[in-house]
């Protein structure tokens, strides 16, 4: 008998999380159509073994999906990248790394979250310290909206919200409290300011070798389990919300003139993305 195909699958969140859970789903399917022909393992948080959270291909960086108030429903988010938006995406990077992009799961909208004071429009984050992500483009969209934008590794950023070294952070309700960072900040802002996809990657070189059957039932998992992960983050949004009001945060919700405030500070950046993309590639976008 052939030895069985070793399959790792890793992420940077506790075993508890959605994303955790969706790979598991991923998991138990293919042991349960192969068995023995198979043999997979998880690394659930590759923090824990000393690396970084971008030690793992999450984002296009300087891409489209960077762009600030590009979607402003997680229905119509969803179908884009499950339409062409999310094929053309995946066909681009796949020219980049050896990976097949085989579905995208979902981090979802992000929220501002800090120490200082409430955020209802961007003069309230005037010289603010907030993490950002390792992209150009949402650097810009925070000192566009007043901010002082610091890109840092997660385990930095965490470590530097415990001590009050930087302010301000920005994330899903979800992350901020697997995190522990709603213990540390008062002020919660729902200002879905960023919708953000996480490309599930398999090695190319691996997975083109495997029997048909394997890819196929892979692909297969994998839709089954993003639909599974949507429905839990939902969910993990929720438990979220009532976590952060249980620690004493306070929650602002924008009214439809305070998130219009936010769309046009940064309205330049969407300005050069169709002066550098077209109207084609921004509508795919709006499905």
């Amino acid at each position: 008998m052939p030895a069985p195909i070793q399959i790792r699958m890793g992420g940077y969140g506790p075993a508890s999380t959605g994303f955790s859970r969706a790979l598991k789903r991923i998991g138990e399917r293919l042991n349960a159509k192969f068995t023995d022909q198979v043999d997979i393992k998880y690394v659930w948080n590759i923090m824990d073994l000393g690396y970084r959270a971008d030690d793992i291909l999450w984002l296009v960086e300087h891409g489209l999906l960077d762009l600030p108030f590009l979607f402003s429903h997680s229905d119509t988010a969803r179908a884009a990248m499950d339409g062409a938006l999310g094929e053309k995406l995946a066909r681009e990077i796949e020219q980049r790394v050896n990976y097949r992009i085989i579905g995208w799961f979902e981090n979802g909208f992000r929220y501002i979250s800090n120490r200082v004071r409430e955020v209802r429009r961007p003069a309230d984050l005037k010289g603010l310290r907030i993490r950002v992500l390792p992209s150009d483009v949402q650097a810009r969209t925070f000192a566009l909206l007043g901010a002082v934008p610091m890109r840092m590794d997660l385990t930095e950023a965490i470590e530097r919200i415990k001590s009050a070294s930087i302010d301000a952070q920005e994330n899903p309700l979800s992350n901020t409290v697997t995190y522990g960072v709603h213990k540390f900040h008062r002020f919660h802002t729902l200002t879905k300011h960023f919708y953000i996809s996480r490309p599930i990657f398999v090695n190319r070189t691996a997975f083109d070798a495997w029997p048909r059957p394997l890819q196929r039932a892979l692909r297969e998992a994998v839709t089954d389990a993003v639909a599974f992960h949507r429905a839990l983050h939902e969910q993990e949004e929720a438990d979220a919300r009532k976590a952060i009001e249980a620690a004493g945060g306070e929650i602002a919700e924008l009214t439809v003139a305070e998130h219009a405030a936010f769309v046009d500070a940064v309205k330049l950046l969407r300005e050069e993305a169709r002066s550098m993309y077209g109207d084609e590639l921004l509508g795919l976008a709006q499905p």
